[in-house]
């Protein structure tokens, strides 16, 4: 049944909010909930993408790996990280630090805020869907907790790379999606301008993503989304990562890579 807080705003309006470049990235998160983070930098085959962070820090006492899509607060940033759309080397130094991560015994915490891996010639010819492809292959054998928050924009297979979890927790207001709006209606209807009708269609708010198995907890923003007001949500994000942290750590290695794999399997099933 629908509540009156998922009412508030049309998928529309939470795609907008979404987008909101006043909305918190992924380097706010990492200095309000993370103590002594070392970032940790390249791919080790091409260079360093910007696009994604990486590094090692501490949650409540306990080592974790954290890394996130990166989104510019202004134009001079979202230009070095090519306004959060990763190119392959992004990708491949998020899997040599994930490798690393279950290498030590760290649970790994990722963060979703991406309209989608960069889509050029050059990404193109060093690897982007082969990146992608990796990603995804490794995470889902990754002996270790991983838990993945969705905060803004979940676009296509770029941000899936950093989302095969245990648990995916979305922010109220975030979105998570095959691919745009406005390439769903240009693609389906040949019409960009149908992008609105399109996010009905899409069912890619946080709430139709629950509904649908694919989001395992919502955060509630306020009036207005997070940048609003982004401490108590914040707090809020805090305290499940506490709690689903320490859960998943007392989880043996067999259940939590079962559990893992039919979380997927039963995704699309109805």
């Amino acid at each position: 049944m629908s509540t009156a807080r998922e009412k508030r705003y049309s998928p529309k309006e939470r795609v907008a909010l979404a987008r909101s470049p006043k909305r918190p990235n992924v380097r706010v998160y990492i200095d309000r909930l993370f103590d002594n983070f070392f970032e940790l930098r390249g791919d080790r085959l091409f260079g360093d993408d910007k696009a994604i962070v990486c590094g090692v820090a501490e949650l409540d006492g306990i080592p974790v790996t954290v890394a996130g899509h990166v989104k510019g607060a202004a134009l001079e940033e979202n230009v070095a990280c090519n306004f959060g759309m990763p190119n392959p080397e992004g990708y491949r130094k998020f899997k040599r630090i994930a490798l690393q991560s279950e290498k030590f015994g760290r649970p790994l915490i990722t963060f979703i805020d991406t309209p989608g891996a960069y889509p050029g010639k050059g990404a193109e010819e060093r690897g982007q869907g082969e990146a992608i492809a990796s990603c995804l292959y490794e995470l889902s054998n990754l002996k270790i907790p991983i838990i993945a928050v969705v905060t803004g924009e979940g676009g296509s297979g770029g941000a899936l790379a950093l989302s095969v979890a245990d648990k995916i927790v979305m922010l109220e207001n975030a979105v998570y999606s095959v691919l745009s709006p406005e390439g769903f209606a240009t693609i389906l209807w040949k019409d960009a301008k149908r992008s609105g009708e399109a996010c009905e269609v899409m069912k890619l708010t946080a709430y139709d993503l629950q509904r649908n198995g694919i989001a395992d907890e919502i955060i509630k923003e306020p009036k207005g989304g997070i940048q609003e007001s982004p401490t108590p949500v914040i707090k809020e994000l805090e305290a499940y990562l506490k709690k689903e942290l320490s859960r998943l750590m007392k989880t043996d290695v067999n259940t939590l890579l079962n559990t893992r794999y039919e979380k997927y399997r039963k995704i699309g099933r109805g």
